[in-house]
């Protein structure tokens, strides 16, 4: 985790529903399957706050083996890109042309300033959304508050009921906020695709007078 998120980390580790979900996760890990491992749950925090200028709200972590590694969307080199990773890729080449990855690792996006923030930051194998209402959701939430109140210009990608749920936790008066359809084959054509984000993202940074993402 970077140095510039400790006071954030810091306070929320000290609260009584973190103090609950790290008992709870510490049982989880000793007794089960759970991903991403445990030394990449915070991997998204790497990213220096004060170069963050996007930010992506996922779901929680992919749930097969080999897959999370605390970013989210993203998977490691070498495995299998994920149908929703590969719907972000087809809108993207649909915006601006870029060429199709042959990789689902986005640490790319995250060196230059793309918080990959899931909403839940742990699941079971095999289980997707076993790990919701144990206290993630209340520190995402804090931390998108903290994102909005700190940060004086960032633009939030919301995609999916999850993550448009925080959009009223955001500054609309200093931040942009995009919001559609999960990029999930189950939702893509309700909204994600046709969405512009990516370009409406990189013209607002550069009305900012910030570099665009090389998405």
């Amino acid at each position: 985790m970077h140095e510039s998120w400790q006071d954030f980390l810091q306070h929320e580790f000290n609260q009584p529903y973190f103090k609950k979900l790290s008992k709870f996760l510490h049982e989880a890990y000793e007794t089960k399957t759970i991903y991403p491992p445990k030394q990449q749950v915070f991997s998204a925090f790497s990213t220096d706050l004060n170069e963050v200028k996007v930010v992506i709200l996922g779901q929680d972590p992919y749930h097969e083996p080999g897959q999370a590694h605390g970013l989210a969307f993203s998977v490691q080199d070498g495995v299998k890109i994920p149908p929703s990773l590969v719907n972000i890729y087809k809108e993207i080449h649909e915006e601006l042309g870029s060429p199709i990855p042959k990789s689902g690792k986005l640490t790319n996006w995250q060196e230059q300033g793309v918080l990959l923030l899931n909403n839940v930051l742990t699941v079971e194998a095999h289980k997707a959304g076993s790990h919701r209402g144990y206290g993630w959701e209340d520190f995402t939430k804090h931390c998108v508050e903290y994102l909005s109140k700190t940060r004086p210009h960032l633009v939030f990608l919301l995609w999916g009921r999850d993550a448009r749920n925080k959009a009223t936790l955001v500054d609309k008066s200093k931040h942009l906020v995009l919001e559609a359809a999960h990029p999930s084959p189950l939702s893509a054509y309700n909204g994600f695709f046709g969405c512009n984000h990516f370009k409406k993202c990189n013209e607002q940074l550069e009305e900012w007078g910030l570099t665009p993402i090389n998405w």
